[in-house]
């Protein structure tokens, strides 16, 4: 009995690191992957940099929509970089490990960008809604004080959230098998590798999910619910393609 619990103790304290096998049976395409995924990743660097440029540099350009695309881009950024160069290095390597350290950072990173990207995309079709629904009120309700409140409650919320939900996935004891079926550390992955119930946990991200991302995706289908109904009321049709034209950003995005 004893010796069967130091057993479990040792498996239980033998992680110290995760191997990412996602790419593995790619084999000899690893380097064609590698290439493609570089070109692809510079590309979104450039073109959001890019947009960040372009807005800053133009004053006219200095609205609430635009705000939003700002930090929307900011977001992308940090978005792809938590993921994308440790990818691209395990592209190029053999041997595929990451640290638990360097796990929970690369999950903190990922999860709070992704759910504050949700929020601010929520952030900017409410700001569509009131530009087209209440015009004549539009600069007073979003004024630059309430687009940075919603900015910076979109991080608040999404930084507390996720810390209370990863530092819980990571008090729990790892043993057994260390490889991750994953090209990056996420959240069923990890769950598949611990030694205690995760049922809870489980809960917690189902409840998260619904809350943080369809909750502004429902928030953004009746903002335009809203815009759709009033664009149609209106009684010219340049006035309904000047209305459509407003939201071509937020809806490219």
């Amino acid at each position: 009995m004893a010796s069967s619990e130091r057993d479990t103790h040792e498996n239980r304290t033998v992680i110290q690191e995760f191997i990412l096998v996602g790419f593995s049976y790619l084999a000899e395409m690893q380097s064609l992957v590698f290439l493609l995924f570089l070109a692809t990743y510079i590309v979104t660097l450039l073109g959001n940099f890019l947009i960040i440029l372009l807005i800053k540099l133009s004053p006219s350009l200095h609205t609430p929509m635009y705000f939003f695309l700002v930090n929307l881009s900011f977001l992308d950024i940090c978005f792809t970089t938590s993921v994308v160069p440790q990818m691209l290095v395990h592209l190029l390597v053999k041997h595929k490990s990451i640290s638990i350290a360097g796990c929970a950072a690369q999950l903190y990173a990922y999860a709070i960008v992704g759910v504050t990207e949700c929020c601010l995309l929520a952030s900017m079709a409410y700001d569509r809604y009131v530009a087209i629904c209440h015009p004549l009120h539009y600069t007073t309700i979003m004024s630059g004080r309430k687009c940075v409140s919603l900015a910076a409650a979109s991080w608040i919320t999404s930084i507390s959230v996720q810390l209370i939900q990863i530092t819980w996935i990571f008090t729990m004891p790892f043993c057994g098998s260390n490889l991750i079926d994953h090209f990056f550390c996420d959240f069923a992955p990890l769950a598949k590798l611990a030694c205690a119930d995760t049922s809870k946990n489980e809960i917690l991200i189902m409840v998260v999910t619904v809350l943080f991302i369809m909750g502004p995706f429902l928030l953004i289908i009746l903002s335009y619910i809203n815009i759709m109904c009033t664009i149609f009321k209106l009684p010219s049709a340049e006035g309904r393609r000047k209305a459509f034209s407003t939201c071509s950003s937020h809806l490219m995005v």
